[in-house]
């Protein structure tokens, strides 16, 4: 059985190579390409942050009692990653090849600051309280759907 800690880095990493092939295709010129990967990159990021805000964290909150703590932290920084995931999505919007760059060197860099917190605090506690709720818990975050 997966846990939850693998099940949340499987989704980090679908999300870092979403990116990288963006970033990739855009520095090659492939404009078209990038832009429809950083397009899904968006989307699978806002994804991910719904999958936590409305069935991981509240669900942890619920059965460990902790609402001050790692939660909030982690939902603090959703909102500055989310500030910079609008710059960028604006940058799209605009075929702004180089601000979808330059703003996705300092994502990038929040990003890896975050699921390291992610990874190695918040999930391991997850798992240690939420252990009986694995399976349903999965099953939920893989239902959450991005609205457009």
């Amino acid at each position: 059985m997966k846990t939850l800690l693998e099940f949340m880095q499987i989704h980090h990493g679908q999300c870092d190579q979403l990116y990288a092939d963006g970033e990739n295709s855009l520095l090659d010129e492939q404009m078209e390409e990038g832009v429809g990967q950083i397009t899904i990159f968006l989307s699978e990021m806002e994804r991910h942050f719904l999958m936590e805000e409305t069935v991981l964290f509240p669900t942890f909150e619920d059965i460990s009692g902790m609402r001050q703590g790692p939660t909030q932290v982690m939902r603090m920084e959703h909102q500055q990653i989310r500030n910079l995931l609008a710059r960028m999505s604006d940058a799209v919007t605009r075929m702004d090849r180089d601000e979808i760059l330059e703003v996705g060197e300092t994502l990038l860099i929040l990003m890896q600051q975050h699921n390291m917190k992610e990874e190695g605090i918040l999930y391991p506690m997850v798992d240690q309280h939420l252990a009986p709720y694995r399976e349903e818990l999965m099953d939920r975050m893989n239902n959450v759907v991005v609205s457009a």
